[in-house]
């Protein structure tokens, strides 16, 4: 397969996004930890409930950080590619951005699997509050 200079361009918008959508993700399970926190200093009883919550925030937070990682890597190659490619080096460019697309679908493998995770945290949520609810 010949790739010319444009095709690992056209890869920069999706994993920019991502990136950025990993970050919010990010941002809102440090904010959700913060406050898990707070909670589980001023409520003793509740804490077995929220020592399950918080083991999953540290599961998903470690899958949110390799999913970065993965992201950050597939847009290095990608980079890394084109600069090949400038330089002439087309097989080994065709390489680089076939590691870059297998990095880029680790990435969403992760998510796709922090995704579940996180459904199964709302579910343990939406339980907790279902079981606190007078009949």
């Amino acid at each position: 397969m010949n790739i010319d200079i444009t095709t690992p361009a056209l890869l920069f918008p999706a994993i920019t996004l991502l990136l950025l959508a990993f970050t919010n993700r990010f941002v809102a399970l440090a904010n959700l930890v913060r406050g898990l926190r707070v909670r589980y200093k001023e409520s003793p009883e509740m804490r077995k409930t929220l020592f399950g919550q918080i083991k999953n925030l540290r599961l998903r937070l470690l899958l949110i950080r390799n999913m970065q990682a993965l992201g950050i890597a597939s847009f290095f190659c990608c980079v890394l590619c084109m600069v090949l490619m400038y330089l002439g080096r087309q097989v080994i460019a065709d390489y680089i951005f076939g590691a870059s697309l297998f990095l880029l679908l680790g990435s969403l493998l992760i998510s796709f699997v922090e995704t579940q995770i996180s459904t199964r945290a709302i579910n343990l949520e939406l339980k907790d509050l279902e079981e606190n609810t007078p009949s």
